[in-house]
């Protein structure tokens, strides 16, 4: 009988499981390393970290998040884009910003004070781990600080896994935001 081999994104969960389950549901951490592989294999984001802890007190985050650095930018925040129309500056050529990005499955219940618990636990740009350990960085090799504020305040990217594994992102703002310029 010939042995199948798991794929690669199963190794990949496996490799990283969670050392303390007690304190980590199994289930979320596999969720967030599947959303983590996809961003990494799929959409080319780099400088990607798991966070099950909040980055403003440390307690333990209502579901783990990953945050990591997209190949370009996300969102461009409605005032920026006049700016730009103005300056005739591409989108393309403003560097990417890091985001956070909230891993859930399609058959998840969310509420909104279930998104007040998770923005409430974020800051509102993540940090990197170099960052984290107490060192200064420029903005992840591009040669421009990384502020610590935006336009438009908090925001995430919620990625939903569908049963197939799909993964489907969509910008969610903590609050209310003035609409694009079309």
């Amino acid at each position: 009988m010939t042995k199948i081999e798991p794929s690669a994104l199963t190794s990949f969960i496996e490799a990283s499981k969670p050392t303390d389950a007690l304190n980590v549901d199994v289930h979320q951490h596999a969720l967030a390393a599947q959303v983590l592989h996809n961003l990494q294999h799929q959409h080319d984001w780099s400088s990607l970290q798991l966070h099950t802890q909040s980055p403003i007190d440390n307690r333990p985050l209502p579901k783990p998040i990953v945050s990591g650095l997209p190949p370009h930018r996300i969102y461009v925040h409605p005032d920026e884009q006049i700016e730009m129309l103005k300056q005739k500056v591409q989108e393309k050529d403003i560097p990417a910003e890091r985001e956070w990005v909230l891993p859930t499955h399609l058959r998840e219940k969310w509420s909104l004070r279930k998104f007040a618990e998770v923005f409430d636990a974020l800051t509102e740009v993540p940090k990197t781990a170099l960052e984290d350990s107490g060192g200064k960085q420029q903005a992840d090799g591009i040669g421009l600080e990384q502020t610590k504020s935006r336009r438009g305040g908090k925001r995430l990217l919620l990625a939903t896994v569908g049963d197939d594994s799909t993964v489907v992102y969509y910008i969610v703002h903590d609050g209310i935001v003035k609409p694009r310029q079309n």
